[in-house]
């Protein structure tokens, strides 16, 4: 009696888990989320610092825009953003976390530094890149902080457009999209250059399925045990 009492509380608790937390990734806008890969190596300790800490996500806004938000979880400092375009019109807006965080259009240097160590080379497309206002690393995106920078999208492209062209699919040429980052005041007060992993860190809609799954075992348990 006592072992039947204790299955069942247990199948009602992964029940109610799996079928809340299901819910409410359900209810989240489409996103996909990128970790980075060094492209410069000053430093090596902060080359691993720094993929370990930076964050990409990308977000479906509909209406033919697409957010991309970043984060770093270190105490080092993202001071520039560049992108080398395959389907994005223009900069949209820029919004960040506040007080800490403040970019604007047109990152100095106008290339990723570093970029020309990948193949093809880096190319950062004109007005497609943004710069952390001086003093540039107190205004950089650091621990607790975030910055997202909102595209147009190009006609007839859409979100699954902009996924496509992460996913590189010309190896980083034509029609690709990469995204790159330059980060300063890391531990030894060093900076080093970043650019987005193609493949995707596991999708929302992953753990949802996971889940859902086990919110269906503790339902057939409950079942079974009713």
């Amino acid at each position: 009696m006592f072992k039947a009492i204790n299955q069942r509380a247990v199948a009602s608790a992964l029940f109610t888990v799996g079928m809340t937390l299901s819910s409410a990734v359900f209810a989240v806008s489409a996103s996909t989320t990128y970790s980075f890969v060094g492209v410069t190596s000053t430093n090596a300790a902060n080359v691993a610092t720094g993929v370990a800490a930076l964050s990409m996500e990308v977000i479906d806004l509909g209406g033919s825009q697409v957010a991309f938000k970043f984060t770093n979880n270190s105490i080092s400092s993202v001071a520039d953003v560049y992108f080398d375009d395959g389907t994005l019109l223009g900069i949209a807006s820029i919004s960040d976390s506040g007080t800490g965080v403040a970019f604007t259009q047109y990152a100095t240097p106008a290339d990723l530094p570093g970029g020309n160590n990948l193949t093809p080379t880096f190319s950062t497309t004109a007005g497609f890149s943004a710069d952390s206002d001086a003093p540039v690393s107190f205004n950089g995106v650091t621990s607790g902080e975030w910055l997202t920078i909102t595209f147009n999208l190009q006609a007839a492209q859409t979100y699954a457009s902009v996924i496509s062209a992460l996913s590189l699919p010309n190896y980083g040429g034509i029609g690709d999209l990469r995204v790159g980052l330059h980060v300063q005041s890391f531990a030894d007060g060093g900076s080093e250059s970043f650019v987005n992993v193609p493949a995707p860190v596991p999708e929302p809609e992953t753990y949802a399925m996971l889940l859902a799954g086990l919110g269906l075992v503790g339902f057939a348990a409950r079942r079974k045990l009713s």
